[in-house]
C-alpha cells in the first residue's frame, strides 16, 4: 500500500514532464506561418480578457464585444460594434491603442522576433523565412530591422501628434483630452486601423485641412511600408531622379499615386451626379478634400469624413470603394488587400499578353514567372474567400440586435465582407446590426485578411518539399 502511495506522485510528475516535453517539441517544430497564427490567436485571447474587465470597459461591453474589438484592433481593421470613446475607459482606450500598435507594426515581425528566443534557432533557412515574413529581402537579423521600424514609426506618429494637438483638434478645449485624441488618432492612422474616439469618426472635421492632411499622410506612410520609407530616406538626396529607386519602391509609389488619383476623381464623378450624393451640396474645396481623403483611407485605413451608407453613396461609388479596398496597401505596410505590387504585376502581365510578349516586363525589368503565379494565386484566392464570406453572411437572417430588423442588400454584404477581409474598417451601417454568426464571419475574415491567404494555407499545410518531378507540356484553349 505504501508503495502505491509513493509511486502515484512519481507517475504524476513523469506524466507532467512528458506533456511538457511534447509541448516543447511541438513548439520547436512550428513553421513561421504556424507560429504567427498561434501567436496571433493567443494575443487576441489575452487582449479580450483584459478589455472585458471593468477597469477597461463599461457594463455594456461583454466578452463577445471585447473579442470583436480586439480582433479588429490586432488585425488593424477598425470595424467596431461598440462606441470606443463612450464605452471604453481611458485605460481601455490605452489598451486598444497598444493592440493596434501590436498588429500594425507587424504581427508577423513581432512573432518572428520572438521566435528567435523561443526556438533558439538562427540558421540560414530560418533567417530567410523571417525575412520573407517581414517582406524583406536578404538574410539580415530581425532585431535591427524591427528596431528600425519602431524608430521610424515613433518619429512619424510623434510629429503627427504635435501637429494635430497644435493646429488640428483645436475645438477640444481640455489639453489632456486633446493630447490623447491627437496621439490615439495618429496611432490609428499610421497603423491603418481606422478607430476613432468619436461616434461619427472624423465627419466633424471634413472641412479641416490640417486633420485631413495629417491623417491622410500618416495613412499613406504606414501603407507603403517601412522598406519604401527607409529607401526614400536613405536616398533623399537623389529623389529628383526616380531611376535611382528600386523597382519595388518605384512600383509602390507609382501605384499608390495612381490609385489615390483614380479613387478621388472617381468618387467626385459618381457622387456629384448621384441624387443624394454626399458631396453634391459641398463647396468645391470641401469636395476635393472629402474625395481625396476618402480615396486614401478606403484602400487601407477606414476613417471617414462623410456618412457612409447605402442611402448616402451611389451604387457606382460603393463598387469603386470595393475595388479600392480589394487592392489595398503595399507589402510590408500596415494595411491589407492583395497589395499594390500584386495589382501592378497583374497589370504588367495583361500588358505583356496584349503585346504578345512571353515575359512580363515592368520598367525594363523582367518579372519572374514565380512572382506572376503568386500574384495570380493571391488575387484569385482572396477574391474567392471574400465571395465565400458573402455567401456565409447570406445564410439565413443575419440581422440582430435592438431595433427593427431589416434585410441587407447584397452590395451591403459584399462591401462589409471586403472591408473586413482587406482590413479597411469602413462600415455602411451593417456591422453593429449583424447577429453573432455574421460578426463571427467578419472576425474570421479580418484574421485571414491580416495574415494573408497564402500564409494561412502555409500554416495549415506545414512544410512541404519542392517537387523535382517534371511533366510533359501541353496547351489548352483560353
Amino acid at each position: 500500500m505504501a508503495t502505491h502511495l509513493t509511486s502515484a506522485p512519481a507517475s504524476s510528475r513523469l506524466s507532467r514532464r512528458t506533456v511538457w516535453a511534447a509541448l516543447q517539441q511541438w513548439r520547436k517544430q512550428l513553421t513561421v506561418p504556424q507560429f504567427t497564427v498561434v501567436t496571433g490567436l493567443l494575443v487576441i485571447a489575452s487582449g479580450t480578457l483584459v478589455l472585458a474587465t471593468p477597469a477597461c470597459s463599461r457594463d455594456s461591453v461583454g466578452l463577445w464585444e471585447a473579442l470583436f474589438t480586439v480582433t479588429s484592433a490586432i488585425t488593424v481593421t477598425g470595424l467596431s460594434i461598440i462606441d470606443v470613446g463612450a464605452e471604453l475607459t481611458p485605460l481601455g482606450q490605452g489598451v486598444l491603442a497598444g493592440l493596434i500598435l501590436t498588429g500594425g507594426l507587424g504581427l508577423m515581425a513581432i512573432t518572428t522576433f520572438l521566435q528567435g528566443f523561443v526556438q533558439g534557432r538562427s540558421g540560414l533557412r530560418q533567417r530567410l523565412d523571417k525575412g520573407r515574413s517581414l517582406d524583406e529581402f536578404g538574410v539580415g537579423g530581425i532585431g535591427p530591422t524591427f528596431h528600425s521600424i519602431l524608430r521610424t514609426a515613433s518619429c512619424v506618429m510623434a510629429a503627427g501628434t504635435v501637429i494635430l494637438f497644435c493646429f488640428g483638434f483645436n475645438d477640444v478645449e481640455d489639453w489632456g483630452l486633446r493630447l490623447w485624441a491627437s496621439l490615439f488618432h495618429c496611432i490609428s492612422a499610421y497603423n491603418n486601423a481606422g478607430f476613432g474616439l468619436w461616434s461619427d469618426n472624423l465627419v466633424h472635421y471634413k472641412g479641416n485641412p490640417v486633420v485631413n492632411g495629417v491623417i491622410g499622410s500618416l495613412i499613406v506612410i504606414g501603407g507603403i511600408g517601412w522598406r519604401v520609407t527607409n529607401e526614400l530616406w536613405s536616398r533623399r538626396k537623389q529623389l529628383g531622379d526616380l531611376r535611382h529607386l528600386s523597382l519595388h519602391t518605384g512600383l509602390v509609389l507609382r501605384s499608390t499615386a495612381i490609385l489615390i488619383g483614380i479613387g478621388a476623381l472617381g468618387l467626385l464623378f459618381t457622387e456629384q451626379f448621384a441624387p443624394d450624393g454626399v458631396v453634391a451640396s459641398l463647396s468645391l474645396w470641401d469636395k476635393l478634400q472629402v474625395t481625396l481623403f476618402q480615396s486614401i483611407t478606403t484602400r487601407t485605413a477606414g476613417f471617414n469624413t462623410v456618412p457612409l451608407s447605402i442611402s448616402t453613396l451611389s451604387d457606382a461609388g460603393l463598387l469603386l470603394l470595393i475595388a479600392l479596398m480589394f487592392i489595398g496597401a503595399s507589402p510590408g505596410g500596415t494595411g491589407g488587400g492583395i497589395k499594390t505590387t500584386t495589382f501592378a504585376i497583374l497589370m504588367g502581365a495583361t500588358s505583356s499578353t496584349l503585346e504578345g510578349r512571353a515575359d512580363v516586363v515592368i520598367r525594363r525589368r523582367q518579372i519572374s514567372g514565380e512572382l506572376v503565379l503568386k500574384a495570380v494565386g493571391v488575387t484569385l484566392a482572396s477574391g474567392l474567400f471574400v465571395l465565400l464570406m458573402a455567401l456565409l453572411l447570406g445564410l439565413g437572417p443575419t440581422a440582430g440586435g435592438e431595433g427593427p430588423i431589416r434585410a441587407f442588400t447584397f452590395l451591403e454584404k459584399l462591401f462589409t465582407c471586403m472591408s473586413a477581409f482587406a482590413t479597411v474598417g469602413l462600415d455602411v451601417g451593417v456591422t453593429a446590426q449583424l447577429n453573432r454568426w455574421g460578426q463571427l464571419v467578419l472576425m474570421v475574415g479580418m484574421f485571414v485578411g491580416r495574415l494573408g491567404v497564402i500564409l494561412l494555407l502555409s500554416a495549415l499545410y506545414g512544410r512541404r518539399s519542392r517537387s523535382r518531378v517534371g511533366y510533359p507540356r501541353e496547351d489548352v484553349l483560353i
